[in-house]
């Protein structure tokens, strides 16, 4: 397992937020910017992935390679559910269950612009495709994923 596939594994840890100051600082020192300088725009310039980003790619992966796993709505809910082609999120309260790798992924899987949403089944255009959109919104948290509706069907 690379550092790459262990970060699906980071996301409740305290020590996420300190990263991503780090990296931040990196991106301007590499940038030759100024303490408050944003770092979104250099992220893009750079094609560097925020932490957030390499965490959706990560689990989106870790998804793609474990279909076999995972039901859609249209086998769970039968007949033509709107979202029959997203991934099946059972209902749970448990906040460890919430956190976890598996629930995290669905729920971003299912947040996904359909258009890359619907390449699932083909690796390599869905990594590229999901890396263009992250470099392009260089996210800098999950909840402002979650949250981002611009675009979403016509990236």
């Amino acid at each position: 397992m690379s550092t790459v596939d262990g970060i699906i594994f980071w996301r409740n840890s305290t020590y996420v937020h300190q990263v991503f100051k780090l990296q931040k600082r990196v991106v301007r020192v590499m940038s030759g910017v100024g303490l408050r300088s944003s770092c979104r725009s250099l992220l893009r310039k750079l094609n560097i992935l925020s932490i957030a980003c390499q965490y959706i790619l990560s689990l989106m992966l870790f998804i793609v390679d474990n279909q076999k796993d995972f039901l859609t709505n249209v086998y769970v809910q039968g007949l033509d559910p709107r979202n029959k082609n997203h991934v099946y999120l059972c209902i749970v309260s448990l906040s460890y269950v919430q956190k976890g790798v598996s629930y995290s992924g669905v729920k971003i899987c299912n947040s996904l612009p359909s258009n890359i949403q619907s390449h699932r089944n083909d690796r390599k255009i869905l990594k590229n495709k999901l890396y263009r959109y992250l470099i392009t919104h260089s996210f800098y948290s999950i909840t402002e994923f979650l949250e981002c509706k611009i675009g979403k069907d016509n990236i």
